[in-house]
């Protein structure tokens, strides 16, 4: 399992730093500062959040017993990333309207992963 999680990382990183540059060096000539502030805190939240991603795929290794918990809080914090930064994304290139009630569920879903890491790590058994 960890390693379709550790190329879903490196492919959402390889996709953070290309977006990011993207932004930085085509769009700043086109979009209004406003769109370009939008595009730039999906590019933020996108990259933080895959390294959130990468520590709980790691973590996964190390942690086997709490495997199938933090494959959950992978998928909370994939999901964020698609739909926080994805449909912000979508409103700063496109002013996609929508982004108004996808943006807030990714946000939700990223709530949700640090939740549940923060849950997994509760439940750890206390070191001697």
């Amino acid at each position: 399992m960890s390693r379709r999680w550790l190329l879903t990382v490196g492919l959402l990183g390889l996709a953070g730093v290309a977006l990011g540059a993207f932004g930085a060096h085509g769009l700043r000539a086109i979009l209004p500062l406003q769109k370009i502030a939008i595009y730039e805190t999906a590019v933020r939240y996108h990259l933080f959040h895959v390294l959130a991603l990468l520590a709980v795929v790691l973590l996964m290794e190390r942690l086997p017993a709490q495997a199938r918990a933090l494959q959950r809080v992978a998928g909370l914090f994939l999901a964020g990333i698609v739909l926080f930064s994805g449909s912000l994304y979508a409103f700063a290139l496109r002013d996609w309207g929508m982004a108004v009630w996808i943006t807030p569920v990714g946000g939700l879903a990223w709530l949700a992963a640090w939740g549940g890491l923060a849950w997994v790590a509760w439940r750890l058994p206390r070191a001697q």
